[in-house]
């Protein structure tokens, strides 16, 4: 792990302060003489993650300008819709733990996960107005409605023979590469870059977002390290991703039918779960996935080539070798 935690701590080398002065205004914005949603903010604040999407956005101003106020509410206002986004989804889900810890809804119950977030969502709107930028509020409420839209769109493509990767990547764009791009959108328009230049932050958060999640799913069909075994999560709940996509278009016979049978009849045994990780393996979706993700990763990377070079470019190039190389 610490490899990586290093690489993310030589991307965050060239906006030091700018993080700092987003974690202080992220501490403030939370803030609220609610005690029950106080108790939450604390918690939530605890176990705030990386934080790739705001150094994304302050990256992304800092390569065309100067970060300032209006780049730190935008990223505010994505740090907290992502927020809002990952509470709501773990009630949705069902999900009991989220960064080796209890989920909100685990620790206290659904109703008060969900209040939450929306709370923390309408917070979110918040902060976006304070930049006064009708693109960057346009921007933010676009990818409010095209989460949830992603998530529906996943729980109805549930049927195995009707998984494709055109609708995998459909999807994967709603949920995850959407806000990725929303990012270095918002970064780019806090400084007023020119749209030539938002086009190709935005294709670069896109492309970044894409690898990022198809690295995911990837993971959900290794072995872990930390539990012993595969975790196959995504198969549990029904969510065929790219591994499994392309290793049922690509076999036939017995042992086909025998994974579409596991997957329809729901029959999560650990013996069926590795038969599903064996069978995506042996049919190479799992090298597949990792080829499209390279290709992905390379695009990002061809996305900023019009831009000279400075440590924050070579700080973004580093965020796409972070989301194909992560180990976690």
């Amino acid at each position: 792990m610490s490899i990586h935690m290093n690489l993310i701590d030589t991307i965050k080398q060239p906006i030091l302060q700018e993080m700092q002065l987003f974690r202080e205004t992220f501490a403030e914005a939370l803030k609220t003489d609610n005690p029950m949603l106080e108790t939450v903010h604390e918690y939530v604040l605890q176990k705030s993650g990386k934080q790739l999407r705001p150094m994304l956005v302050l990256l992304s101003a800092k390569l065309c300008g100067h970060v300032n106020q209006n780049t730190v509410d935008g990223a505010l206002a994505l740090e907290l819709l992502h927020t809002a986004s990952l509470i709501h989804d773990d009630v949705v889900d069902d999900t009991l733990e989220r960064r080796g810890k209890p989920s909100i809804n685990a620790r206290w119950t659904n109703k008060i996960a969900i209040l939450s977030g929306d709370y923390i969502l309408s917070k979110a709107l918040v902060c976006a107005t304070k930049t006064n930028s009708l693109p960057v509020l346009k921007s933010i409420a676009n990818i409010g409605m095209q989460l949830s839209d992603g998530e529906l769109l996943q729980l109805s493509n549930v049927q195995v023979l009707n998984a494709s990767e055109e609708n995998y990547l459909t999807i994967i764009r709603k949920k995850t590469a959407l806000l990725f791009s929303t990012c270095t959108e918002v970064g780019g328009l806090s400084v007023n870059a020119a749209e030539d230049t938002l086009v190709r932050l935005r294709n670069f958060g896109e492309y970044l977002g894409i690898c990022f999640q198809i690295k995911d799913d990837i993971f959900d069909y290794s072995e872990n390290i930390s539990i012993g075994k595969p975790t196959a999560n995504d198969v549990r709940d029904g969510k065929i991703t790219l591994p499994l996509i392309f290793a049922l278009k690509n076999s036939e016979g017995d042992e086909k039918n025998k994974v579409v049978k596991i997957i329809e009849e729901k029959d999560f045994t650990p013996e069926n779960i590795q038969t599903i990780i064996h069978f995506t393996h042996d049919n190479g979706g799992v090298a597949y996935a990792a080829k499209q993700m390279e290709a992905y990763k390379n695009k990002a990377i061809d996305e900023l080539n019009g831009f000279a070079g400075s440590d924050v470019k070579t700080s973004l190039i580093r965020c796409a070798e972070y989301a194909a190389n992560r180990d976690f």
